[in-house]
C-alpha cells in the first residue's frame, strides 16, 4: 500500500493558489481512477482505491501546509507505511511554472510542509514531485505570492502539470520512482 498525499491549505480562501498545487493534482488523479475523496480520517480527506494494481490512500491534510507532517504520520502509522511508501505532491517556487521534478529523498529545501513530514515521519527518505509553480518576483512577500492565484495561461499549463503528476504516480507505482525520474525530470515546461 501506498499514501499518496498532496500539500495544500484547507478552505475555499485558498483553493487554486500556488501553495495548493499539490490538493489539486490529488485531484485529478482521483478522478482519474475514480476514489472518492470524502472520507475524513488521520487530520486529512481521504480516499482509498487502486492504482496500478496498488492499493493506494489519497490524503489532502487539513492541517494547513506548515503542519502536514502530523497527518501523514498519523496515516503511516495506521497503515504501517514506511516513508518509502508515502509519495508526497506539492508546489516548488524553484521550478518554472508547469514543470514537474521527481526525487526520492531529500532536504525540505525551504518548504515548510516537507520540513514538518521529514520532522514527524524522522526520516528525508520518501519520494516526492514537485510541481513548479514559478519564482516569486523580487518584491513580493514569499507568503503572498504562493497564495495567490495564477495568471489564466499559466493556470493552464498548471492544469497540464496536474495531468501528468497524475501521471508520473502511476509510473513510479509501476515502474519505480527512478523510472519515474528520467522520464519526467527532463520534461521541459513551455515557457521560456
Amino acid at each position: 500500500m501506498y499514501i499518496i498525499a498532496g500539500l495544500g491549505n484547507p478552505t475555499k480562501e485558498y483553493e487554486k493558489t500556488r501553495h495548493n498545487a499539490g490538493f489539486d493534482a490529488i485531484d485529478v488523479l482521483a478522478e482519474k481512477h475514480g476514489i472518492q475523496i470524502t472520507e475524513r480520517k488521520h487530520k486529512a480527506f481521504c480516499g482509498t482505491g487502486f492504482i496500478g494494481g496498488e492499493r493506494v490512500l489519497l490524503a489532502k491534510p487539513q492541517t494547513f501546509m506548515n503542519a502536514s507532517g502530523e497527518s501523514l504520520r498519523e496515516a503511516a502509522d495506521f497503515y504501517k507505511i514506511r516513508p518509502e511508501q508515502v509519495i508526497v505532491i506539492y508546489d516548488d517556487i524553484s521550478l518554472r511554472v508547469g514543470q514537474l521534478r521527481i526525487r526520492t529523498k531529500g532536504s525540505a529545501g525551504g518548504h515548510n510542509g516537507i520540513k514538518s513530514i521529514i520532522a514527524h515521519l524522522g526520516s528525508q527518505d520518501f519520494p516526492r514531485i514537485k510541481i513548479g509553480v514559478g519564482a516569486k518576483p523580487d518584491r513580493m512577500d514569499l507568503a503572498d505570492y504562493v497564495l495567490s492565484r495564477f495568471s489564466q495561461t499559466d493556470r493552464q499549463m498548471m492544469e497540464d502539470a496536474f495531468q501528468d503528476a497524475a501521471d508520473a504516480v502511476e509510473f513510479m507505482l509501476a515502474d519505480g520512482a527512478d523510472a519515474a525520474m528520467n522520464r519526467y525530470n527532463r520534461k521541459k515546461s513551455n515557457t521560456p
